[in-house]
């Protein structure tokens, strides 16, 4: 059942497991259709970042500009790359592999460590007990107060939207990806992940530097990697940081209800919503993550329960950029300012 704002009530976890298998009737990917998504996905980031270089020649601020807009397409390959990781691409797993680490190559994201850690994050999403990997650190208010004042400023340096969507994204997958964070002692498999895409993409900036100079770099490489990395780190934050996600402790927190009523249903236009290859659609996404992206829509389309929980415009999602803290008591996201006005902290 639906509230009269359209998400999912507080329903039951067995609610949420209800719909398992439902869902599992769009889990199968179809090859033709994926090869066509990723055809129709780097045909035009090739074909962008030609442009651009070939701009270079005529103007470097027309370079920049093609190379901004390449971004987008950046993003898709990414969710492309997100779906390898789950498993829903292809059929044949070891394809499916191949193709995922090479588009982590274009992504500078080391595919088996992105997905030993997203799998990390699906599995404790919600979970107080269980944050650390994988999440948008989000204290409790009781874990801020508790905090001394150096740590209560660090942590609103974090939660600043400059840190957050615009130092944090260029931080996270230009630098931080190029060791196997959160997984330094898990093995040699990690490592060999995060320093086999290094080789790759130190192979790929000495060829641009050797043919082009730094201004392919400069103007291009990283222009598209930056715009893709703060598009995405956007998308990740609102997917769970709206006031009603959900988190929980101990046997309160169950893995599919958190799920549900843990993301967001992102309502997206038209071409926004291809370009972000239906990752909006997050609350179905994290309840049966083997569904392909580009099946997603068929289940809103067919249920339209789940087309209405959770909705959340661009124009409401702007407002999350202000929920810092964790209520446990009132089981929502709220402000600094709202917890000053209670404390005065």
């Amino acid at each position: 059942m639906t509230d009269q704002t359209g998400r999912l009530g507080n329903a039951p976890p067995r609610n949420a497991r209800a719909w398992l298998s439902t869902l599992a009737r769009y889990r199968d990917p179809m090859s033709a259709r994926s090869l066509f998504e990723l055809a129709a996905t780097l045909v035009p980031f090739v074909a962008l970042w030609v442009l651009a270089w070939a701009a270079l020649s005529v103007s470097a601020w027309l370079a920049l500009s093609v190379a901004l807009l390449n971004g987008a397409f950046l993003v898709r390959i990414f969710v492309i790359q997100h779906d390898c990781g789950h498993g829903s691409f292809l059929t044949n797993r070891k394809a499916q592999d191949w193709i995922g680490r090479t588009l982590g190559v274009l992504t500078l994201t080391p595919y088996a460590v992105w997905k030993r850690t997203h799998s990390i994050h699906h599995a404790h999403h919600g979970d107080l007990d269980q944050r650390g990997i994988g999440d948008v650190l989000t204290l409790t208010i009781d874990e801020y107060r508790a905090r001394s004042a150096v740590g209560r400023l660090m942590y609103r340096l974090y939660r600043h939207p400059v840190v957050m969507f615009l130092l944090g994204p260029s931080y996270l997958f230009i630098l931080q990806n190029r060791l196997p964070m959160g997984l330094m002692n898990a093995g040699w498999r990690y490592w060999t992940s995060a320093m086999g895409t290094n080789a790759m993409i130190g192979i790929a900036l000495g060829l641009m530097i050797w043919f082009g100079g730094l201004m392919p770099v400069l103007l291009i490489f990283l222009p598209t990697s930056v715009v893709a990395a703060t598009i995405g780190v956007w998308l990740f934050y609102v997917q769970h940081q709206f006031e009603e996600t959900h988190w929980s402790r101990g046997e309160q927190w169950q893995l599919h209800h958190a799920a549900l009523e843990g993301s967001s249903h992102y309502v997206l236009p038209q071409p926004l919503q291809w370009l972000s290859g239906n990752i909006g659609i997050h609350h179905v996404h994290h309840l049966y993550s083997r569904i392909p992206f580009y099946r997603l829509p068929e289940v809103l389309r067919d249920h339209r329960e789940l087309a209405e929980a959770q909705r959340l415009t661009i124009g409401e999602s702007l407002a999350t950029v202000r929920l810092h803290l964790w209520d446990e008591t009132e089981g929502r996201l709220v402000s600094f300012a709202e917890v000053r006005a209670r404390s005065g902290l």
